[in-house]
C-alpha cells in the first residue's frame, strides 16, 4: 500500500494565508502612490521598468551622439577639400622640398597664374624673433596706391563716424592727444600714428609724400616672428619684382631671416633659397 498524505485543516489554512501574501507582495512591486493620494490608496504602474529605462536612455544617448559624430566627419571632408581642382593642379607643378633661386622661382611664379587678372606678389618672411621692424621705399613700389592722410579736427571727427579713407596717418606730436579718442578704433587697423614707424613728425606733409611715393613699413607680427609684406604685381615682370625683393630682404638683413615663401594671391607657395 502506497503513502497516504494526510493534510490537516490547520496546515490548508497556512497554505492559504501564504498564498495570500505572496500575491500581495507581487501586487506591490506593480503599484505606486500617487502624489496627493490618501494613505492606502494606490494607482498600478504602467510605465516602462527601471531596467526597460536604461536601455531607453542608452539608445537616446546614442540617438543624439550619432549626429555629432556625423557632423564631424563632414568637418574633415570639408577641410580636406579646402583647395579647388584648379590649386590642386597648380600645385602639382611646385617641388614642396625645394628652395628656388629667386630667378628660378619667379619664372615659375608667372607659370602659375590663372590670367584672371593681375595677382598681387607677396612674400612672407620668418624671423628670428619678433619685434624686427623698419621702413624702405620699393624701387619700383607695389602697384597699389597709398592713400596718405594728416590728423586734423575733420577727420578725428570722420573716424568717430566710422568712416576711414586713408592707409597711412600722419600727425604732429601736437595731434596725438586728440587722436587718442579715436585710438580704439585706429589701434586694431594699425593706422594709429607711431613714433617708431616715423608717422608721429613735426614735418607731417614730408612723411607723407614719402608714403605716397611707396614707403613701407614692415614689422613682425605681435604674437609670431613673420612679416607679411607686397612686393609687386605678376605685371611688373621679373626683373622689378627681383629688384624689390632684394631690397626688402637687405632691409631685413638676411642674419635675421629663417626662410623666406613666395606666393601671388591665388598660388601656392615657393621656398625662396637666401
Amino acid at each position: 500500500m502506497g503513502k497516504i498524505r494526510v493534510k490537516t485543516f490547520g496546515d490548508e489554512e497556512s497554505e492559504q494565508k501564504q498564498k495570500e501574501e505572496e500575491q500581495k507582495r507581487k501586487a506591490a512591486k506593480k503599484t505606486a502612490k500617487a502624489p496627493g493620494m490618501k494613505g492606502g490608496e494606490r494607482v498600478v504602474s504602467v510605465g516602462p521598468s527601471e531596467e526597460e529605462l536604461a536601455v531607453l536612455e542608452v539608445a537616446e544617448v546614442k540617438a543624439e551622439e550619432a549626429p555629432k559624430e556625423e557632423k564631424k566627419h563632414k568637418r574633415v571632408k570639408e577641410q580636406k577639400a579646402f583647395h579647388s581642382e584648379k590649386y590642386e593642379k597648380l600645385l602639382e607643378e611646385v617641388d614642396r622640398t625645394k628652395n628656388y633661386v629667386l630667378s628660378e622661382a619667379l619664372e615659375l611664379l608667372g607659370n602659375l597664374q590663372r590670367k584672371s587678372f593681375d595677382e598681387t606678389v607677396e612674400l612672407h618672411i620668418n624671423t628670428i624673433a619678433t619685434g624686427i621692424s623698419g621702413q624702405i621705399t620699393l624701387p619700383h613700389g607695389t602697384g597699389k596706391t597709398t592713400r596718405v592722410a594728416i590728423a586734423d579736427d575733420k577727420l578725428i571727427a570722420e573716424v568717430e563716424k566710422g568712416i576711414i579713407n586713408f592707409d597711412v596717418l600722419v600727425a604732429e606730436p601736437a595731434m596725438m592727444a586728440k587722436l587718442a579718442k579715436v585710438a580704439k578704433v585706429l589701434g586694431p587697423r594699425g593706422l594709429m600714428p607711431n613714433p617708431k614707424n616715423g608717422t608721429i613728425t613735426p614735418k607731417p606733409e614730408e612723411v607723407a609724400k614719402k608714403y605716397a611715393g611707396g614707403q613701407i613699413n614692415f614689422k613682425t607680427e605681435a604674437k609670431a616672428p613673420i612679416i607679411h609684406l607686397t612686393v609687386g604685381k605678376i605685371s611688373f615682370g621679373p626683373a622689378k619684382l627681383t629688384d624689390n625683393i632684394e631690397a626688402l630682404i637687405a632691409a631685413i638683413k638676411k642674419p635675421n631671416i629663417v626662410n623666406v615663401t613666395l606666393k601671388s594671391t591665388m598660388s601656392p607657395g615657393l621656398k625662396l633659397k637666401i
